[in-house]
């Protein structure tokens, strides 16, 4: 049995998924983590969920130009 192969499409759900739940995650995070008293850098977090959803768009950007120029 093969894997499907992975279309654009897949990659911008994926993409438009992990963006929202860094978005989720930065506004919820306490700054210190527990008992294990582990850091987390907000500032980080908010970068990643920003160039995750700034790839997102441009996997759309790239959709759309596929749509208006196919025949």
């Amino acid at each position: 049995m093969q894997i499907p192969p992975i279309t654009l499409t897949d990659v911008s759900f994926l993409l438009a998924v992990d963006a929202i739940i860094l978005l989720i995650a930065v506004e919820i995070i306490s700054p210190y983590y527990g008992l294990a008293n582990l850091t987390v850098n907000k500032k980080k977090l908010k970068t990643a969920a920003i160039v995750t959803g700034l790839l997102f768009l441009t996997t759309v950007v790239i959709q759309m130009i596929f749509l208006t120029t196919l025949p």
